[in-house]
């Protein structure tokens, strides 16, 4: 089967179709914390920060949010406009970077949201601070920034691996995922993604090599005591089950920050 060396944010269909199975479900704890911790506004105004294929961008904008997003790679921007067009729903979008971005016309949001480790995408300390601080000042007062992402074990030496697939139409995709013991030192951990895919009779191996940074909690509560405008209100883990809120602590692989702006 052939194998294809490409980012699997060059194939936005593809990845799209991995990761829409939680979709709705996000969407509606996204809803529940904001009805919970946020605070009361005529406007239900909502940015994501590298908003990929727009699946959340869509499920948000249906469900009535006023909704603004930007990623930087041009290809998922033209895939969630298309899909916007064809669904009658509108989104601000525009390309852009999480340590770097600047919302249109100084606007300022009810909610943010990053989910599914993408925060890891940024590599040194200095970006990871600034996306809070621009994510924070892109937040009206009381506003709530929702962060997901996994959790490194430094004590481990063993490699981890998921696999899941999902199917739309025609096309079914397979993902095998698999991650190298994180570098307490580089704070770096190495990751490989392999898609299989079944499209139109031709099967393919799309395969994406790239890094995360790494954090265990105490390095995560270093980063948000540089940020004290953002409180953080609760945690959760990527069940996302409300009623089950879990610490800061590294007693599970993943996480979910609910912060507040002061």
């Amino acid at each position: 089967m052939p194998t294809d060396h490409r980012d699997w944010y060059d194939t936005p269909l593809y990845y799209d179709i991995i990761f829409d199975a939680d979709t709705p479900r996000e969407a509606t704890f996204l809803e529940t914390v904001w009805t919970i911790f946020g605070e009361k506004s005529r406007t239900r105004r909502l940015l994501e920060p590298a908003c990929g294929s727009g699946r959340l961008v869509i499920e948000m904008a249906r469900r009535g949010w006023d909704v603004s997003g930007f990623d930087g790679n041009q290809r998922m921007l033209d895939f969630a406009l298309e899909r916007l067009k064809k669904e009658g729903l509108k989104a601000r979008l525009w390309p852009d970077w999480m340590q770097s971005f600047k919302a249109p016309k100084n606007d300022h949001y009810d909610l943010a949201h990053c989910l599914v480790s993408t925060f890891k995408y940024l590599h040194s300390e200095a970006d990871a601070l600034a996306c809070l601080q621009r994510t924070c000042a892109a937040l009206k007062p009381g506003g709530i920034f929702v962060l997901g992402l996994h959790l490194s074990d430094y004590t481990t030496a063993k490699e981890e691996h998921e696999r899941w697939k999902a199917r739309r139409e025609d096309i079914e995709v397979v993902c095998n995922t698999h991650t190298w013991p994180p570098d307490r030192k580089t704070r770096l951990e190495a990751m490989r993604t392999r898609l299989k895919i079944s499209h139109q009779g031709r099967r393919h191996i799309q395969e994406t090599h790239w890094q995360f940074r790494t954090y265990d909690a105490r390095q995560m509560k270093a980063l948000l005591s540089q940020v004290p405008e953002l409180e953080l209100q609760l945690c959760y883990d990527f069940t996302y089950e409300i009623e089950t809120p879990r610490k800061l602590d590294d007693s599970y692989p993943d996480i979910v920050l609910v912060l507040k702006r002061r």
